[in-house]
């Protein structure tokens, strides 16, 4: 099984989480997204895994979400450029398995599509 994580090892959910996969036996494919951050069709076919809109990954409190004139109006294609140009507005951490993807807040969360 192929096991994939958008990781901030700064975040501690993030560490977290990685923590309970390789506590499950897996070691993931580490992604550091803010290094190696995903583009806009990425992000869509990770939105559509999880079953999110974009609003509900992105971010809100970061400086960054205002620095871009964003706020509750913003379409979702805004808020995807938005996450694509500062990838520190995408939730994290994401895990993704079995054709699946899961925000692991809490980190539990990840479990149940391993």
């Amino acid at each position: 099984m192929s096991v994939v994580i958008w990781h901030n090892p700064r975040c501690s959910k993030s560490r977290t989480t990685l923590t309970l996969l390789e506590e499950q036996g897996i070691t993931p494919e580490v992604r550091l997204y803010l290094q190696d951050a995903p583009g806009a069709v990425e992000l869509r076919e990770a939105l559509n895994l999880l079953g999110l809109d974009a609003r509900d990954l992105v971010r809100k409190g970061e400086a960054e979400f205002k620095d871009a004139g964003l706020g509750a109006e913003s379409s979702e294609e805004d808020l995807i450029a938005a996450m694509v140009a500062y990838p520190k507005l995408i939730e994290r951490p994401i895990v993704f398995a079995n054709g699946k993807a899961r925000v692991g807040r809490p980190p539990e969360a990840v479990l149940d599509i391993l």
